[in-house]
Parts: C-alpha cells; sequence; structure tokens
C-alpha cells in the first residue's frame, strides 16, 4: 500500500511554527530551532499542515507502507538527538500507544553504550512524565523492567489525545430505571483525527456512523454503539476527503477490523459514505463484511442489508 506522510526539508525550515497547529495529530514538534515529524505513526498525510509553512520546507512524501517499528523509528530519532526522542516517547504516551512507549523505553536501555546522549536522563524525564517505574531492583538499566501497571493520562492535547475509554455496557437491566451511560469506547472519532494503528482499533468491530446519526436514533449508544469502534464522518462537509478512504484501507488492511457497519441518514448525502466504505473494501487485500443501516429523520431504521 502507498502511504503518503509529511517530509521536512531542514535547509529551509527556519522554525517559525505555523505548521504546528495545523496538525491534526500533533505529529510535529519545534525543536531546537526546526520542525521535526516526532511519530510517523501518528502523521496521517493529510497535508494541512503543508500550506502553512512560508518556507516551502513541508511536502508530502509518497511511499511504500510498512507496518510500524517502534524499533526502526527509535533508531531513526536518536539520530536527530535527545530532545526528539523525549518529544517522540512523549507523543506515544498520550496518544496512548503503551505497548509502543514500552518498546521504546528498552531500546533505550538496551542500547545505551551505542547511544552518543546519556539514556539515563531520558528516561528519567519520560518517568516522571509517564508514571512508569523502572525496576529499582537493579541499577544497570540494559536489564532494568518496565512495569505493566496502568498509565496516567497527563499531558498532551486533550482534543486529540487517544483514549480507550473500555465502558461495560454488559448488564442491561440496570439501565431501564437510570440514565444510560455512553458506550464510547474511544477517543478521537472524527476521521480526520483518527490514527488507525491507535491499539483500539485492532480486531475490532467498526462502526462508521454519518454525524446526524446519533442525533436521530434515541439508542445508538445501547444498541448500535455498544461493543464497537467508532468512527463519525459527513461525506457532503467534511473538507479533504481523500485520506478518509486511505485510512479505511488501512484500517482493513493493518488493523485487522473483524466487521464494519454503516449508519447513514436518509438523506441523499449521506450515500458518499457508502460508497466511501466499499470502494476502500475493493482495494484492500482482506475482505470484511459491511452491513448498512438507514436511518430517518425520525428517529426509525429505515433499511438494513449487507452489502
Amino acid at each position: 500500500m502507498i502511504r503518503e506522510i509529511i517530509q521536512i526539508d531542514e535547509e529551509k525550515c527556519n522554525g517559525c511554527g505555523l505548521c504546528i497547529p495545523n496538525c491534526h495529530e500533533g505529529a510535529l514538534q519545534i525543536i531546537d530551532d526546526k520542525a521535526v515529524l516526532i511519530s510517523d505513526l501518528m502523521c496521517d498525510g493529510l497535508g494541512a499542515c503543508v500550506g502553512h509553512c512560508p518556507e516551502g520546507a513541508l511536502s508530502i512524501l509518497k511511499r511504500e507502507a510498512e507496518p510500524y517499528d517502534e524499533v526502526k523509528v527509535m533508531k531513526e530519532m536518536i539520530k536527530k538527538g535527545k530532545n526528539v526522542v523525549i518529544a517522540h516517547l512523549k507523543h506515544l504516551k498520550d496518544h496512548g500507544e503503551h505497548d509502543y512507549l514500552k518498546q521504546g523505553m528498552q531500546f533505550l536501555m538496551h542500547n545505551e553504550n551505542e547511544i552518543l546522549f546519556d539514556p539515563g536522563e531520558v528516561i528519567s524525564e519520560i518517568n516522571a512524565y509517564t508514571g512508569i517505574k523502572i525496576g529499582s531492583e537493579t541499577k544497570n538499566m540494559t536489564k532494568a523492567h518496565i512495569m505493566t501497571e496502568e498509565f496516567e493520562m497527563a499531558g498532551g492535547c486533550p482534543g486529540s489525545r487517544s483514549i480507550s475509554f473500555n465502558n461495560d455496557m454488559s448488564n442491561d437491566q440496570t439501565l431501564q430505571h437510570s440514565d444510560q451511560p455512553s458506550a464510547l469506547r474511544q477517543w478521537p472519532v472524527q476521521l480526520h483525527l483518527i490514527n488507525p494503528h491507535a491499539n483500539y482499533f485492532r480486531n475490532s468491530d467498526l462502526l462508521i456512523s454519518a454525524d446526524c446519526v446519533a442525533y436521530s436514533i434515541g439508542n445508538f449508544h445501547s444498541k448500535y454503539l455498544k461493543n464497537r469502534t467508532l468512527i463519525i464522518a459527513c461525506p457532503k462537509l467534511d473538507s479533504n476527503q481523500e485520506i478518509y478512504q486511505q485510512k479505511l484501507k488501512m484500517l482493513i488492511d493493518e488493523s485487522g477490523i473483524n466487521t464494519i457497519t454503516v449508519m447513514i441518514m436518509e438523506v441523499p448525502c449521506c450515500g458518499g459514505l457508502v460508497h466511501m466504505v466499499q470502494s476502500a473494501v475493493a482495494e484492500s487485500t482482506r475482505k470484511v463484511p459491511v452491513k448498512v443501516l438507514v436511518a430517518g429523520i425520525r428517529g426509525e431504521i429505515l433499511q438494513e442489508e449487507w452489502v
């Protein structure tokens, strides 16, 4: 699969920072007076940052996609210096990529003799930022073990940080005489903002919903969203939709989603969302079953079929 990703010309970059607010994923930061792509995993190739660079230092590079490999990423990051490595590891933590964060920390410990800066300083700063504990049973960092207890959620942009809620909706009887809780299992949900490689999408049942559906269907959470991951989009009003089909293909091929349920409104413009999903499935190497539900503006389900 060909993937688009941001490329930075360090010779042209003057560190002005105008690109930073326009990266929805928070994958760009100014470090040592230069823009740096701190997370290849998070960059969605949308290119919203490109037009805001007055020096023309940003461009979109097309390349063959590979499965994300934190060790390979760390090997490239250490070449850029300690501050870039710290920013990269913090970014992984902010987006809930705990497994990759542990791999990155382990890489530093196991390769400390080959790294030009002091990995211990990086580890100490990440410990303070994340709450991860390095095993106190040894002073040798290369033999320390990263504990696996729950990470605290702290730092980073709350609007784009990946969060897994793990709401339990199994006991429906307790909800009959009380307010129904949300069945939302993750954040973010807007298709522009989601990261197809996020852990919570892996092997999940995916619900792709037009923006208006949840406002029409009264039992949207308890019946349709329950036990599913969620993506929302509007095929009429969303801009720069070119990235949508690519993200859907990545969810199918690389995150291994099990099923796709598409919920749209009865209005004609919503049909574009179904077409987008069907095109992504047709271009993917894996085939997943797709169900389409059409909701009426009065809250009823008008049509339900496998496509």
